[in-house]
């Protein structure tokens, strides 16, 4: 199972998730059985509902459809579609990550201090958080992967 798979997969659906509005966060093809499992993780400012779920497997399914019409990565091959979108545990990496996470407590690293704040603001640039009462900025390159914190209200 190689990652040319993956890549030609990743070709296909990424176009056709951008085109309706929603942003492909993570794709992982495996092999389950006879069948290859393609696991597609979708994002977008406000978040993802079941109906966006359905939206974008309906999507994806057709994408990938199309492509096979044409000989393309599953052509031979049946196959398993997954739509989900990041849990919480995922890693805030990207501007558009912290953006969706405004109004959250994030653990973060800023250089090399451990900070815990919540994310007050987002810009391409960077971000702003209250930590201890105290607001803080920083730009992307100084911040390590922020962790979402579980809050119970």
């Amino acid at each position: 199972m190689g990652n040319e798979r993956q890549a030609e997969v990743e070709a296909i659906l990424a176009p056709a998730v951008a085109k309706i509005g929603f942003d492909l966060e993570g794709l992982q093809v495996t092999k389950a059985g006879r069948r290859l499992l393609v696991r597609v993780l979708v994002d977008k400012d406000g978040g993802i509902s079941l109906d966006d779920v359905a939206v974008v497997s309906k999507a994806c399914s057709k994408a990938l459809d199309e492509s096979d019409s044409t000989g393309g990565p599953f052509a031979d091959t049946p196959y398993t579609l997954e739509v989900s979108s990041p849990g919480v545990d995922r890693p805030l990496t990207e501007p558009r990550h912290w953006r969706r996470n405004i109004g959250r407590l994030v653990a973060v690293h800023i250089g090399e201090e451990p900070v815990t704040g919540r994310v007050t603001a987002a810009s391409e640039r960077g971000i702003e958080l209250e930590a201890d009462g105290v607001r803080r900025s920083a730009t992307y390159a100084e911040l390590g992967p922020g962790k979402v914190q579980i809050e119970l209200r």
